[in-house]
């Protein structure tokens, strides 16, 4: 049974870094192509990032591209969001899902393609 527990979030201002991580339990991490979502409240599951499963391609939304980084250390089952520059619409419930089921060459923003969820950790960033 996979689990995933991210952590990492926490009250920050705006211009500041974050680095959120994503553990993997139950299973080898490098299974999966692995994703960053977030949720802020009142709002839909919004794409982040994505990083497939050998760390050979990475895909970014367009309102982090540049500031956001994803990686991930297959050795150690984790995977982890480094963030600068952040913005106060960078706030929100920041989650780390699973895909098992896609080739490894092709990353999702739809949240219904990954099999498994953590519960998230918040992110809230002041003006």
């Amino acid at each position: 049974q996979v689990q995933l527990v991210e952590a990492g979030g926490g009250l920050v201002q705006a211009g500041g870094s974050l680095r959120l991580s994503c553990a993997l339990s139950g299973r080898t991490i490098s299974n999966y192509n692995m994703g960053w979502f977030r949720q802020a409240p009142g709002k839909e599951r919004e794409f982040v990032t994505a990083i497939n499963r050998n760390d050979s391609i990475t895909y970014y939304a367009d309102s982090v591209k540049g500031r956001f980084t994803i990686s991930r250390d297959n050795a150690n089952n984790m995977m982890f969001l480094q963030m600068i520059s952040l913005k106060p619409e960078d706030k929100g419930t920041y989650f780390c899902p699973a895909d098992y089921s896609s080739l490894s060459g092709l990353l999702y923003r739809d949240p219904a393609r990954y099999d498994y969820w953590g519960k998230g950790t918040q992110v809230t960033v002041s003006s």
